[in-house]
């Protein structure tokens, strides 16, 4: 029981996920300070931050009450994951590629040989018979 326990913690998959759910809960915390101290403020010049939930189509119930769909608050949740994710892409994931890149074009390319088709094979003999009987 505890050899299986022992084999599944020490499997690299198990590691590898453990290791990047810490990572992942430290740059969280990265990602939000950038979009709270840059992108939410750059929003702010353009919506009035208490107003979002009141943003909406209002109507009215069947008792003569207004209700409101507040959409503000849904369109907040679209801006800040867009907001998010352009500053993962554009300030950690574009770098990084950038320097694969560079990594990569510093190593030296290496050359794949193709090996030749089992038809190409068997042509090839077919031939090499031919040549050696007609030599005779």
């Amino acid at each position: 029981m505890f050899k299986g326990f022992r084999d599944f913690i020490a499997q690299g998959n198990v590691i590898d996920l453990a290791v990047a759910v810490v990572i992942g809960s430290a740059f969280t915390a990265i990602v939000n300070a950038v979009v709270a101290s840059v992108i939410t403020p750059l929003v702010g010049l353009f919506f009035e931050a208490d107003a979002t939930g009141e943003f909406g189509p209002k109507l009215t119930n069947i008792y003569g009450h207004e209700v409101t769909f507040p959409l503000g608050d849904l369109l907040s949740a679209v801006i800040a994951f867009l907001a998010v994710a352009l500053v993962v892409y554009f300030v950690f994931v574009l770098p990084m590629n950038k320097w694969k890149e560079r990594q990569a074009a510093r190593q030296p390319a290496v050359v794949e040989v193709i090996a030749p088709t089992e038809t190409e094979l068997l042509v090839e003999i077919r031939d090499l018979l031919r040549e050696n009987s007609s030599a005779r």
